[in-house]
């Protein structure tokens, strides 16, 4: 079975990353994608973001129509009670008069590996991204190692080559420039089959929703309709999210 992960923040979502993960089912024959809500992303940590439950709650809206699509815990944050623990992450423990000890940031190389204990030997794993985070790949903790566990679908944008897809990878399973070269002036869409590292990248889905700049809309008082599915757009309302 072809599993997708599909992981960000979700601060709504929108139009965009439903196009996306439905692209990469069609083309890819994917049998479900995982849609999971990071609790503390480890790059912003310093920025606002709107509580996980609100954020959980507009993606399980948004996902509500399609079977294949798996609204996901794995990065949950976790409870002081231990009837309310997330049994797929372990607990924080807090000892004696001590302060319960920060919770670290969800790492997409440890949410895969926690995914994966379910998996079934013939189960194969994509992780979807969108081509902006994907250029900051060598960056991300374990990122060679995040190759190894699974395959990669890009989301393409305009203005990258396949070039630039190649020299993203971590240094060590870069190709010689004297091999991206030949790509440089070739739009990222395809196949890169390389050692240690498969991605496949899929052409501009024509999607120009942005979760900044929705937020920014809706604390203007503008419509949202083009971007937001009715039911996220309804909650954010009643919840008096983004003001």
């Amino acid at each position: 079975m072809n599993i997708g992960l599909f992981g960000g923040t979700f601060d709504p979502i929108h139009r965009g990353h439903i196009a996306l993960a439905q692209a990469a089912m069609e083309q890819y024959k994917l049998h479900r994608v995982h849609f999971v809500p990071a609790n503390i992303p480890p790059h912003k940590q310093k920025q606002p973001l709107t509580p996980f439950f609100h954020r959980f709650a507009m993606l399980a809206l948004a996902t509500a129509q399609e079977k294949s699509f798996i609204p996901s815990l794995l990065e949950a944050p976790d409870e002081p009670e231990p009837h309310k623990a997330n049994p797929a992450k372990p607990s924080l423990v807090k000892k004696g008069n001590a302060k319960p000890e920060a919770e670290p940031p969800n790492y997409t190389i440890d949410t895969i590996r926690r995914l994966k204990q379910s998996f079934k030997g013939s189960d194969h794993l994509f992780l979807l991204i969108g081509m902006d985070a994907f250029a900051d790949i060598a960056k991300w903790h374990e990122a060679e190692s995040l190759f190894g566990e699974c395959e990669f679908i890009v989301a393409s944008r305009p203005g990258y080559s396949l070039a630039d897809v190649a020299n993203a990878l971590p240094e060590s399973l870069r190709p010689r420039p004297e091999v991206t070269k030949p790509f440089q002036k070739q739009a990222a869409v395809g196949d890169l089959v390389l050692k240690g590292a498969t991605i496949h990248v899929m052409g501009n889905l024509n999607q120009p929703a942005s979760a900044t700049a929705i937020r920014e809309a809706i604390a203007a008082g503008k419509s949202l309709g083009k971007f937001l599915d009715p039911a996220v757009a309804e909650y954010i309302k009643k919840m008096g999210l983004y003001k």
